[in-house]
């Protein structure tokens, strides 16, 4: 009998993790993504779009869907989903296992400024007017409004609407994976002097922290949120033998 996986998802591993449990005769896979981006890249599983209500109510998906396993494949930075999934599981006694890529670690030469939110970024900007890299999604970008003086170059995965009410902004709309050599390019063709990132991890956004350490720009890093304390991996291989031995009857 096969064993039913919900995989709660948005990033490049979930998707990854999906196509390789897709066809794979021991499990049935569905995604499930927050719908905050408009278009979301397309998935090899079937997916579900939006909340669950909380805590309550992904246990309660859990117990209708008869799921085995939850896989928690969030982005680092989305602590809720993540707290709601361990909460979830705790509730429902259907085991978790979370899928976390490893942060990004300093380099010699990296100019880093680590902050604990969008609103400490702005203020490391400092008051003199810089040209500044914003690499955030755009429902995290309304506290730059604070900080007119600025030239931004904003890049997201969404055009960023209403656009922020300053006075000099260029808006990029693109989905990684960025390349180093481009990244050096974007950074010298628009003069910036400092870039704004979450410590995302992974290769995917990997290239503009190697660009800016090559061309001496300071990187504002907003340090990872604290996750609830649940079985991990950090890549996909590992998630891939983590099942492969998981203490779960078959259905």
């Amino acid at each position: 009998m096969q064993r039913s996986i919900l995989i709660l998802g948005g990033t490049a591993e979930a998707r990854a993790l999906a196509g390789k449990l897709a066809g794979d005769p021991r499990f049935t896979v569905e995604l499930s993504l927050a719908g905050r981006t408009r278009a979301p890249a397309e998935q090899p599983v079937p997916v579900r779009v939006g909340g669950f209500g909380g805590a309550g109510g992904l246990a309660a998906y859990l117990r209708q869907k008869d799921v085995s396993i939850l896989i928690d494949a969030t982005h680092p930075y989305a602590a809720q989903i993540s707290r709601n999934a361990a909460k979830a599981a705790e509730v429902s006694g259907i085991p978790l296992v979370a899928l976390r890529r490893s942060p990004w670690l300093r380099q010699p030469g990296d100019r880093w400024i680590e902050v604990e939110s969008v609103a400490d970024a702005v203020n490391a900007l400092g008051k003199a007017p810089r040209k500044a890299f914003l690499t955030l999604g755009r429902q995290e970008l309304l506290p730059f409004e604070a900080a007119p003086q600025y030239a931004y170059l904003v890049r997201s995965v969404d055009p960023v609407e209403p656009p922020l009410a300053v006075p000099n902004a260029v808006y990029l709309t693109a989905r990684g994976p960025f390349e180093q050599a481009d990244e050096a390019r974007l950074l010298r063709d628009h003069g910036i002097e400092a870039i704004v990132a979450k410590n995302s991890g992974g290769p995917a956004s990997y290239g503009k922290i190697a660009a800016a350490r090559d061309l001496g720009i300071d990187v504002i890093l907003i340090r990872r949120p604290d996750l609830p304390d649940v079985p991990s991996v950090e890549t996909v291989q590992e998630m891939l033998a983590w099942l492969d031995h998981a203490p779960v009857p078959l259905k």
